[in-house]
């Protein structure tokens, strides 16, 4: 069987979104199953039409901006029309048995109007709406009139298309109640490479001293600073971690938009001593930078796209034996277990959580508990060949009785 991915982005930038896909991608060949890729212009420029990256080849969008691009809102149809000629091409050249649109819809439309032209069935994977993660970044406003075209776009797309996966079960609830049907719907949750996150049993001492992190409690985030992810939060609640237990320190591993405010923040609290920033680091590097962390936190604000969408830090700091704490929101909830995967905390509250930390820095007992299970509750359920193995059943009900995808004529 081959599939012909249809992608925003792909590596070698890194994202949630990036990993998943390569995560898939890695799954879908150990299953022998051939796998075809071409991203969106969202890549960014890139002079060559293909690139290998993460031992895989991806074929990328030739994009000029035409005249729609200069019409207000003609942006995304300039942009679609971009992927789908260049999928036209590819799929002639490929010949798939599955088109696999992935979020955003701006990927689902040209896949359906190549599909529909060359007899191809449709898979649309929603990992997040279009329209709510535009609300975090401050492009759009929650049920403006940009909101609801947005939002309406990726309704009729999930309508229009032959199967539907997600990422989780409050995607799923979402998107049934857009009017698709609910067999058609199916969950692929995020997981996690078990071979590839292992239990650290140890610190890095090199990387302690070069942090001046020696003899501190270090409570910690690893990823991209989105106001989403609600960090000004964990620094709010830093001054009462400290006077609880004075060797407290924050390591913030990462970097992006919220970085300055983040930073400015820790400048009007005095906070400099106790708050270390790493900016990005190799991914490469980053199992370093999880040894020194004790506690890792999630402080994600409750809002719509939060509640709908589950991350995949959780996921990956349980597999390597790390204690979380993450805000009570349904995004977190789908994947944390509190008080036997995680401790939960009220979101939006800055007492909440650092009662939380303190409480998991006060009961080794606690500790070694959540480590056990955390690590059970992914080697048993959320690892990526126990996930991509729902595939199957998607897959073979679109492919049942279908005749071969005919091969290219000419152009």
């Amino acid at each position: 069987m081959k599939i012909l991915h249809v992608l925003d982005h792909s590596l070698p930038l890194h994202s949630g979104y990036t990993f998943r896909t390569a995560a898939i991608l890695t799954e879908q060949r150990r299953r022998g199953w051939e796998t075809v890729h071409l991203t969106s212009p969202k890549q960014g420029a890139s002079e060559a039409l293909t690139e290998q990256a993460g031992g895989f080849e991806f074929h990328r969008t030739p994009y000029s901006p035409g005249w729609l691009s200069r019409v207000p809102m003609g942006w995304p149809l300039d942009e679609m029309r971009a992927t789908e000629s260049a999928l036209a091409d590819l799929a002639r050249q490929t010949r798939p048995d599955v088109l696999h649109a992935h979020s955003p819809a701006l990927n689902a439309w040209p896949a359906l109007r190549v599909g529909r032209k060359l007899g191809i069935p449709v898979v649309y994977e929603v990992r997040a709406f279009w329209e709510d993660a535009a609300v975090d970044l401050g492009t759009s406003s929650e049920w403006g009139i940009r909101y609801r075209l947005t939002r309406q776009l990726e309704t009729s797309a999930l309508r229009r298309v032959d199967a539907v996966t997600t990422i989780c079960e409050g995607l799923r609830a979402d998107i049934v109640a857009r009017g698709v049907p609910a067999d058609r719907v199916t969950v692929i949750p995020n997981a996690v490479d078990t071979r590839r996150f292992q239990l650290i049993t140890r610190k890095d001492e090199a990387l302690l001293g070069e942090l001046g992190l020696q003899g501190c409690e270090v409570i910690g985030f690893c990823g991209s600073f989105y106001a989403y992810e609600g960090l000004e939060l964990l620094l709010d609640a830093l001054p009462s971690m400290v006077a609880a237990r004075p060797a407290i320190k924050v390591l913030l591993v990462g970097g992006g938009p919220q970085e300055q405010a983040l930073r400015a923040q820790v400048e009007r609290m005095g906070l400099n001593d106790r708050v270390v920033f790493t900016g990005r680091v190799p991914n490469a590097q980053i199992d370093r930078y999880y040894s020194l962390i004790d506690v890792l936190a999630y402080p994600r604000h409750r809002i719509r796209l939060t509640d709908l969408v589950t991350p995949l830090k959780p996921l990956e700091a349980m597999a390597q034996g790390r204690l979380l704490v993450a805000s009570d929101i349904g995004g977190h909830r789908e994947l944390i277990d509190h008080g036997r995967t995680g401790m939960l905390f009220a979101p939006d509250d800055a007492t909440s959580l650092a009662q939380a930390v303190l409480r998991l820095l006060g009961d080794p007992e606690l500790q070694r508990a959540l480590i056990a299970q955390g690590r059970a509750f992914v080697e048993t359920q959320r690892n990526w060949p126990a996930s991509v193995a729902r595939y199957d059943a998607v897959y073979a009900r679109l492919l049942a009785g279908r005749d071969p995808v005919p091969a290219a004529t000419g152009s």
